[in-house]
This record gives C-alpha cells, sequence and structure tokens, in this order.
C-alpha cells in the first residue's frame, strides 16, 4: 500500500510544481504587461516578479511573445491569424479577418477576447492589454504589409470595428446581429474595413 501510495503522489506532485511556476510567470507577466506594456515588460523583469529563472519564460511560453498570448487567454495563436489573413489576394483581406476572428470567437462562445473588451472601460489595465493585442499583435501587423500609408490611423481604425463588433455581438448581444450567420456579417461590414486597410482615407481638411 505504502508502495502505491507512492507512486500515485509523485506524479501529481509534479504536476503541481509545474503548473504553481506557470501560473506563477503569468501572474507576474500580467502585472508587468499591464504596468509597463508589451516594449516594457522585459522576459528578466517578468521572472523576477515571479522569483524565477529568466530560462522558464522560454520552457514554458517560448518567449515573450508566446507569454503575452499566454497572459491575455486567447483561444487561438495571433501567429495563426495572421498567417490565415495574409494569405490571399489584399482586396479581399477584410474579409478573411472578419471570417476568421468570427470562427475564432463562435468556437469559443466570445473567449477571452469578449472578457477583455468587456473589461476595458472600467479597467486600465484591460484598456492597455486590448491596445497591445490591437497595435501590436494583429492590426499593426497586418497593416504594414498591405496598408498604402498612415498605419497607426489604419490599425486604430481597425480596431474600432472588431472592439465594436465583438462588443455588440457577445457583450450587449445587439440583435440582429448578434445571432446574424457569418456571411451576413461579413456583407455588412467588410467593405468598410477594407477601406480601413488598404482604401483612400479622406484627410481632415475635406469638406462636406
Amino acid at each position: 500500500m505504502a508502495l502505491e501510495g507512492t507512486r500515485q503522489t509523485r506524479p501529481r506532485g509534479r504536476r503541481r510544481a509545474g503548473e504553481n511556476t506557470r501560473a506563477a510567470l503569468l501572474d507576474a507577466a500580467r502585472v508587468e504587461f499591464t504596468e509597463r506594456g508589451f516594449d516594457g515588460a522585459t522576459v528578466r523583469g517578468i521572472a523576477q516578479r515571479a522569483g524565477m529563472d529568466p530560462a522558464m519564460v522560454n520552457h514554458w511560453f517560448g518567449g515573450k511573445d508566446g507569454l503575452f498570448v499566454a497572459a491575455l487567454q486567447l483561444p487561438v495563436d495571433p501567429e495563426d491569424i495572421i498567417r490565415r489573413v495574409l494569405d490571399g489576394e489584399p482586396s479581399q483581406i477584410a474579409e478573411r479577418v472578419l471570417r476568421t476572428f468570427l470562427s475564432v470567437w463562435d468556437t469559443n462562445g466570445g473567449g477571452a477576447f469578449t472578457a477583455l473588451v468587456r473589461s476595458v472601460a472600467s479597467h486600465e489595465g484591460a484598456a492597455r492589454m486590448m491596445r497591445e493585442f490591437v497595435s501590436r499583435m494583429i492590426f499593426g501587423r497586418i497593416v504594414s504589409v498591405v496598408a498604402p500609408d498612415r498605419p497607426e490611423l489604419r490599425t486604430a481604425l481597425c480596431g474600432t470595428q472588431i472592439a465594436g463588433l465583438a462588443m455588440v455581438r457577445y457583450v450587449i448581444r445587439l440583435e440582429p446581429l448578434a445571432s446574424a450567420d457569418h456571411d451576413t456579417v461579413v456583407a455588412a461590414i467588410a467593405p468598410n474595413l477594407q477601406r480601413y486597410l488598404t482604401g483612400e482615407l479622406t484627410t481632415g481638411s475635406a469638406t462636406c
């Protein structure tokens, strides 16, 4: 009986130790990313806050990018999103963006991204994480490839479409958009998102 008990408890102990290490790094990362942003946070600083060796970040998450994705609890790797979206004609990139996000969100009932959207108005940390996600992890990278000019403005405008869609469809659940099929949503929103990505943007000096 003693031997059986030993065999049962040791694996659980090893798993708990690993899980505790990972959880401590995630907790520290969320604080560091919230306070300093993605660029300001460092692997060394995160590891120091967690009381860990910096090598543990690479061991568990493959680096700072992977740790940021894990800290956001995203159901899909942003690298996969970028690959899907950029694989095709630039003239149809908005449609691919929307179908990709809708597929991910609907599979996960809105997922962690929706929880983040729900929190941004009342929590500065969530707002910072959202800014980093929109500007650095997703649209900043897409815009840098396909946009003809004004990348920062285009990135922000794309953020209004995606964050707004998530808020209305999954948080407010405003009908008929909340239950609309993907084709309907894409047909309604893609033209405007496409203009933000690759079309001409009027200047502030334009008159009505």
